[in-house]
């Protein structure tokens, strides 16, 4: 699944490409997780002023009024290309514009675009309303953080994993940054120190910012929207990495499931 990282590439590939656009129209393929919200003719005529990232979720601010919300859900990816080939069978979404054509490309159509007035309103709001705080943003505070880890008894790893306290930290990363931080990823979060918190709050931090250099992850078919591939996986410690021995003690690397996903981790380095 494309994670925060993933999601802010694609979005540094192509916003700048596709800001002041006009639209000229748009194309619908097969159903996905939830409808445009609104006939594609009214987006005819509509103006790209940006392209933004609220977690996983890119926003293309329109004018003279509206948002396009888009996930990319579990198998997406987009292309912005100036004379695309005629749309193949997992090609569900093109916004036509002057400057070239944006496409959704999701096999498993769990990805979306959303049409709402604006991001406080509609499908918007309930879709975004319950996000965490941005990590790669001034507001992700090590005090705050703390403070809303010690109000979860879930695990650390599913608090991440779950987005409410901080947005964006999926799988890989969350492997990473507690391998980082020396965190057992089992540890309930309200049991994390404050000394441990500032140490998971730096990993997150590094971890996400690194996978933005690289170009994010690709397990298995993610591009950005140039069609470039990621190479973070290439560098991880522990994430996929089952019975290899650790980069730092050499201890093989553990397996776990939490709530049907792999965890990945050392029990040496990280024995807290």
């Amino acid at each position: 699944m494309p994670e925060l990282p993933e999601v802010e590439v694609t979005r540094l590939s192509f916003a700048d490409r596709i800001a002041g656009a006009l639209v000229k129209s748009v194309r619908l393929g097969q159903a996905l997780r939830w409808p445009l919200g609104a006939e594609p003719g009214d987006l005819v005529g509509r103006r790209v002023l940006a392209v933004r990232r609220r977690g996983k979720y890119l926003l293309i601010d329109l004018h003279p009024q509206g948002v396009l919300l888009v996930h990319l859900g579990m198998s997406g990816s987009l292309a912005f290309e100036a004379r695309p080939p005629a749309p193949g069978r997992h090609d569900h979404f093109d916004l036509l514009t002057s400057l070239g054509t944006l496409r959704l490309h999701d096999p498993r159509r769990f990805g979306a675009v959303v049409l709402a007035q604006d991001e406080h309103s509609g499908m918007a709001l309930k879709l975004l309303a319950r996000l965490g705080v941005e990590p790669l943003e001034a507001d992700f505070d090590p005090a705050l953080f703390h403070r809303a880890l010690k109000s979860k008894q879930a695990s650390i790893k599913q608090v991440l994993l779950a987005g409410q306290v901080v947005v964006g930290v999926g799988n890989i990363y969350a492997c990473e940054s507690l391998f980082r931080a020396g965190i057992r990823p089992t540890l309930r979060a309200c049991r994390v120190s404050r000394p441990r918190a500032d140490r998971l709050h730096a990993a997150i931090v590094e971890v996400l910012a690194q996978a933005v250099r690289q170009g994010g992850s690709t397990l298995r078919d993610f591009s950005n929207a140039l069609g470039q591939t990621g190479y973070f996986q290439l560098e991880a410690q522990v994430y996929d990495r089952e019975q290899q021995p650790c980069r730092i003690c050499g201890t093989p690397i553990r397996r776990i499931v939490q709530q049907q996903r792999s965890t990945y981790f050392c029990a040496v380095c990280q024995r807290a």
